[in-house]
């Protein structure tokens, strides 16, 4: 039995991977043969044969023996080599959900997803961004999201004097090897680190962002720390792990400043 399916050419860039992600067979075994060719369209047809036999007797098979499939999209990439490798800049795809200030760079073994648009400048209420599920790290603004929330920190273990608490934490920020300010108010600041994992990335899309806004009225610390970039492999839907280094470099803060945690703590991921 030959099963085929035509893949037109692609509309759009992000449409361009199209193609089989699995056989999942009723009873045994799987395709004796598999081809992927052009078609007179421009578009390329993908062809199984579900036998034991070969394309060229398949018609002598008994009916009996021949198997049945179902085919189903997925990403193995049926597009012409100038189109494997792209560099999308879109806010829809599935692996940019909830960020904002989006670049997608896909191939056909991962898709590399780096998002400039989440720090508290970009918010026009002033607070701290969540860490959506497509992303790595942790927020005090992730309420809804209870594998991206940390509870705040309450700095009266330390002091009642919300300036002491700020230089406070200012030196334990600088004491993290790595760890550089770069923007500091008299209640915000911005650091950034070198992302440690997933390894590999580099320049300024290699970069954690760490920010902590301080509320003297509450004697809280909000804050937020999450990778710039996202690996995702397929078929995985969740990005490659950061094996908690955003987590455990802001545990590392706290427990220089000896400061509490205002909540249950946040445990982090345990899939690596």
């Amino acid at each position: 039995i030959r099963s085929s399916m035509m893949v037109q050419p692609p509309k759009r860039a992000m449409t361009s991977a199209i193609a089989l992600q699995a056989l999942v067979l009723v009873g045994h075994g799987g395709c004796s043969a598999f081809h992927v060719g052009p078609v007179a369209s421009g578009g390329k047809i993908a062809r199984c044969w579900l036998s034991q036999s070969t394309p060229s007797d398949v018609n002598a098979t008994p009916l009996s023996l021949r198997r049945t499939a179902i085919l189903s999209l997925g990403f193995i990439l049926l597009t012409p080599p100038a189109l494997a490798i792209q560099d999308v800049p879109t806010n829809e795809a599935a692996t940019s959900a909830g960020r904002r200030g989006c670049r997608t760079i896909t191939d056909p073994s991962r898709t590399i997803v780096t998002c400039r648009g989440e720090l508290r400048a970009d918010n026009a209420d002033g607070r701290l961004s969540k860490v959506s599920a497509t992303e790595n790290g942790v927020s005090t603004s992730a309420v809804k999201n209870p594998s991206r929330f940390s509870p705040p920190w309450t700095y009266l273990t330390e002091t009642d004097d919300s300036r002491q608490a700020w230089k406070s934490l200012i030196q334990a920020v600088n004491s993290i090897p790595g760890v550089t300010i770069v923007e500091l108010t008299d209640s915000y600041l911005h650091a950034t680190a070198l992302t440690e994992s997933p390894p590999g990335l580099s320049g300024e899309d290699g970069l954690d962002d760490l920010e902590f806004l301080i509320r003297p009225e509450d004697s809280v610390v909000l804050y937020r720390s999450a990778s710039r970039t996202a690996v995702f492999v397929y078929p995985l839907t969740q990005p490659i792990s950061d094996r908690n280094t955003n987590l455990n470099r802001l545990q590392r803060i706290r427990s220089i400043l000896g400061w509490e945690e205002l909540g249950y703590r946040q445990e982090g991921s345990k899939l690596f």
